[in-house]
Protein backbone atom coordinates (compact mmCIF):
# COMPACT_ATOMS: atom_id res chain seq x y z
CA UNK A 1 0.00 0.00 0.00
CA UNK A 2 1.35 3.37 -1.02
CA UNK A 3 1.18 6.28 1.42
CA UNK A 4 0.91 10.05 1.00
CA UNK A 5 1.69 12.31 3.95
CA UNK A 6 0.06 15.65 3.30
CA UNK A 7 0.47 19.09 4.81
CA UNK A 8 4.24 18.99 5.29
CA UNK A 9 5.69 22.38 6.27
CA UNK A 10 9.27 21.69 7.40
CA UNK A 11 12.36 19.84 6.20
CA UNK A 12 12.75 17.55 9.21
CA UNK A 13 9.23 16.13 8.90
CA UNK A 14 9.41 15.75 5.13
CA UNK A 15 12.74 13.92 5.25
CA UNK A 16 11.59 11.69 8.12
CA UNK A 17 8.35 10.77 6.31
CA UNK A 18 10.34 9.76 3.22
CA UNK A 19 12.77 7.74 5.33
CA UNK A 20 9.87 5.94 6.99
CA UNK A 21 8.61 4.90 3.56
CA UNK A 22 6.19 7.59 2.39
CA UNK A 23 5.62 7.35 -1.36
CA UNK A 24 4.24 10.88 -1.70
CA UNK A 25 4.60 14.15 0.19
CA UNK A 26 1.86 16.78 -0.08
CA UNK A 27 2.35 20.55 0.02
CA UNK A 28 -0.69 22.77 0.50
CA UNK A 29 -0.68 25.99 -1.52
CA UNK A 30 -4.31 26.84 -0.75
CA UNK A 31 -6.02 28.39 2.26
CA UNK A 32 -5.24 26.05 5.15
CA UNK A 33 -3.61 25.96 8.55
CA UNK A 34 -1.00 23.79 6.81
CA UNK A 35 -0.31 26.21 3.97
CA UNK A 36 3.35 26.30 2.99
CA UNK A 37 5.30 29.09 1.29
CA UNK A 38 6.85 28.56 -2.12
CA UNK A 39 10.31 29.10 -0.63
CA UNK A 40 9.80 26.55 2.14
CA UNK A 41 8.34 23.93 -0.22
CA UNK A 42 11.32 24.39 -2.52
CA UNK A 43 13.68 23.88 0.42
CA UNK A 44 11.91 20.72 1.62
CA UNK A 45 11.71 19.18 -1.86
CA UNK A 46 15.46 19.69 -2.34
CA UNK A 47 16.00 17.14 0.45
CA UNK A 48 13.51 14.53 -0.76
CA UNK A 49 14.42 11.39 -2.74
CA UNK A 50 13.80 11.58 -6.47
CA UNK A 51 11.30 8.71 -6.46
CA UNK A 52 8.97 10.30 -3.91
CA UNK A 53 5.95 12.07 -5.43
CA UNK A 54 5.94 15.80 -4.66
CA UNK A 55 2.28 16.81 -4.73
CA UNK A 56 1.07 20.41 -4.75
CA UNK A 57 -2.48 20.94 -3.44
CA UNK A 58 -4.46 23.77 -5.08
CA UNK A 59 -8.04 25.02 -4.79
CA UNK A 60 -9.51 26.94 -7.74
CA UNK A 61 -6.12 28.45 -8.57
CA UNK A 62 -5.22 29.82 -12.01
CA UNK A 63 -3.27 27.64 -14.39
CA UNK A 64 -0.42 30.16 -14.60
CA UNK A 65 0.05 30.25 -10.83
CA UNK A 66 -0.06 26.45 -10.56
CA UNK A 67 2.47 25.96 -13.34
CA UNK A 68 4.79 28.63 -11.93
CA UNK A 69 4.76 27.12 -8.44
CA UNK A 70 5.15 23.59 -9.81
CA UNK A 71 8.17 24.60 -11.86
CA UNK A 72 9.76 26.67 -9.10
CA UNK A 73 9.54 24.14 -6.28
CA UNK A 74 9.84 20.92 -8.30
CA UNK A 75 6.42 19.31 -8.07
CA UNK A 76 5.71 16.00 -9.81
CA UNK A 77 1.92 15.96 -9.31
CA UNK A 78 -0.84 18.56 -9.04
CA UNK A 79 -3.80 17.92 -6.75
CA UNK A 80 -6.95 19.82 -7.69
CA UNK A 81 -9.13 20.25 -4.64
CA UNK A 82 -11.67 22.76 -5.95
CA UNK A 83 -14.20 23.04 -8.76
CA UNK A 84 -11.72 22.67 -11.60
CA UNK A 85 -13.09 21.50 -14.94
CA UNK A 86 -11.99 18.57 -17.07
CA UNK A 87 -10.61 21.02 -19.63
CA UNK A 88 -8.56 22.74 -16.92
CA UNK A 89 -7.16 19.42 -15.74
CA UNK A 90 -6.16 18.45 -19.27
CA UNK A 91 -4.33 21.75 -19.73
CA UNK A 92 -1.84 21.08 -16.94
CA UNK A 93 1.67 19.86 -17.67
CA UNK A 94 2.02 17.41 -14.76
CA UNK A 95 0.07 14.38 -13.60
CA UNK A 96 -3.21 15.32 -11.91
CA UNK A 97 -4.89 14.08 -8.76
CA UNK A 98 -8.54 15.16 -8.72
CA UNK A 99 -10.13 15.33 -5.29
CA UNK A 100 -13.77 14.36 -4.81
CA UNK A 101 -15.65 15.15 -1.61
CA UNK A 102 -17.75 12.01 -1.34
CA UNK A 103 -21.41 12.90 -0.94
CA UNK A 104 -22.96 9.89 -2.61
CA UNK A 105 -22.42 7.80 -5.71
CA UNK A 106 -24.18 10.20 -8.09
CA UNK A 107 -21.43 12.79 -7.75
CA UNK A 108 -18.84 10.04 -8.00
CA UNK A 109 -20.40 8.70 -11.18
CA UNK A 110 -20.40 12.18 -12.71
CA UNK A 111 -16.64 12.36 -12.28
CA UNK A 112 -15.88 8.76 -13.24
CA UNK A 113 -14.39 9.83 -16.57
CA UNK A 114 -12.67 12.97 -15.30
CA UNK A 115 -9.29 13.30 -17.07
CA UNK A 116 -6.89 12.76 -14.19
CA UNK A 117 -4.24 10.22 -13.29
CA UNK A 118 -5.71 9.64 -9.82
CA UNK A 119 -9.00 10.24 -8.03
CA UNK A 120 -8.70 11.24 -4.38
CA UNK A 121 -11.76 10.22 -2.37
CA UNK A 122 -12.16 12.63 0.52
CA UNK A 123 -14.75 13.51 3.15
CA UNK A 124 -17.41 16.16 2.49
CA UNK A 125 -16.10 19.72 2.68
CA UNK A 126 -15.61 21.39 6.07
CA UNK A 127 -13.96 24.71 6.85
CA UNK A 128 -11.34 23.89 4.24
CA UNK A 129 -11.60 21.79 1.08
CA UNK A 130 -9.53 19.04 2.67
CA UNK A 131 -7.57 18.14 5.76
CA UNK A 132 -10.59 18.37 8.03
CA UNK A 133 -9.91 15.03 9.68
CA UNK A 134 -13.42 13.65 9.26
CA UNK A 135 -14.34 10.16 8.07
CA UNK A 136 -17.06 9.30 5.56
CA UNK A 137 -18.89 5.99 5.26
CA UNK A 138 -16.59 3.90 3.06
CA UNK A 139 -19.23 1.19 2.68
CA UNK A 140 -21.47 3.58 0.76
CA UNK A 141 -18.97 3.88 -2.10
CA UNK A 142 -19.96 1.87 -5.18
CA UNK A 143 -16.71 0.05 -6.07
CA UNK A 144 -17.78 -0.26 -9.72
CA UNK A 145 -17.57 3.51 -10.10
CA UNK A 146 -13.96 3.70 -9.03
CA UNK A 147 -12.39 0.51 -10.33
CA UNK A 148 -11.03 2.19 -13.47
CA UNK A 149 -9.26 4.88 -11.50
CA UNK A 150 -6.20 4.76 -9.33
CA UNK A 151 -7.92 5.71 -6.11
CA UNK A 152 -6.26 7.62 -3.30
CA UNK A 153 -8.28 7.41 -0.10
CA UNK A 154 -8.29 10.37 2.31
CA UNK A 155 -10.52 11.77 5.01
CA UNK A 156 -9.98 11.15 8.70
CA UNK A 157 -7.61 8.21 8.34
CA UNK A 158 -5.38 7.24 11.27
CA UNK A 159 -3.55 4.12 12.43
CA UNK A 160 -6.60 2.68 14.17
CA UNK A 161 -9.07 2.83 11.26
CA UNK A 162 -6.61 2.36 8.41
CA UNK A 163 -6.93 -1.40 8.10
CA UNK A 164 -10.72 -1.27 7.82
CA UNK A 165 -10.56 1.54 5.25
CA UNK A 166 -8.09 -0.36 3.07
CA UNK A 167 -10.17 -3.54 3.31
CA UNK A 168 -13.34 -1.78 2.12
CA UNK A 169 -12.03 0.63 -0.53
CA UNK A 170 -8.88 -1.21 -1.62
CA UNK A 171 -7.20 1.98 -2.81
CA UNK A 172 -3.97 2.48 -4.69
CA UNK A 173 -2.78 4.88 -2.00
CA UNK A 174 -3.88 6.25 1.37
CA UNK A 175 -3.53 9.95 2.23
CA UNK A 176 -3.20 11.31 5.75
CA UNK A 177 -2.69 14.72 7.33
CA UNK A 178 -4.49 15.40 10.62
CA UNK A 179 -4.39 11.68 11.50
CA UNK A 180 -0.62 11.92 12.05
CA UNK A 181 -0.70 15.13 14.07
CA UNK A 182 -0.65 15.94 17.77
CA UNK A 183 -2.03 19.32 18.82
CA UNK A 184 -2.12 20.43 15.17
CA UNK A 185 1.50 19.56 14.39
CA UNK A 186 2.94 16.61 12.54
CA UNK A 187 4.02 13.87 14.94
CA UNK A 188 6.96 11.79 13.67
CA UNK A 189 5.99 8.78 15.78
CA UNK A 190 2.45 8.81 14.39
CA UNK A 191 3.77 9.18 10.84
CA UNK A 192 6.05 6.16 11.30
CA UNK A 193 3.26 4.07 12.84
CA UNK A 194 0.78 5.01 10.09
CA UNK A 195 3.20 4.14 7.30
CA UNK A 196 4.17 0.83 8.89
CA UNK A 197 0.50 -0.08 9.38
CA UNK A 198 -0.37 0.81 5.77
CA UNK A 199 2.56 -1.13 4.34
CA UNK A 200 1.69 -4.24 6.36
CA UNK A 201 -2.04 -4.26 5.58
CA UNK A 202 -2.90 -6.70 2.76
CA UNK A 203 -5.09 -5.44 -0.05
CA UNK A 204 -7.45 -8.15 -1.27
CA UNK A 205 -8.44 -8.18 -4.93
Amino acid sequence: MKVKICGITDVETGVAAAQYGADAIGFVFAESKRRVSIEKAQEIIAYLPKEVYKVGVFVNETRDVIEKIASTVGLTHIQLHGDETALFSESLSLKVIKSISFQGNESLEALADFPSDFILLDSPKGKYRGGNGTVFNWSEVNPHLIKRQKVILAGGLHADNLEEAIKIIRPFMVDVSSGVETDGKKDLKKIKTFIEKAKSTPVGR
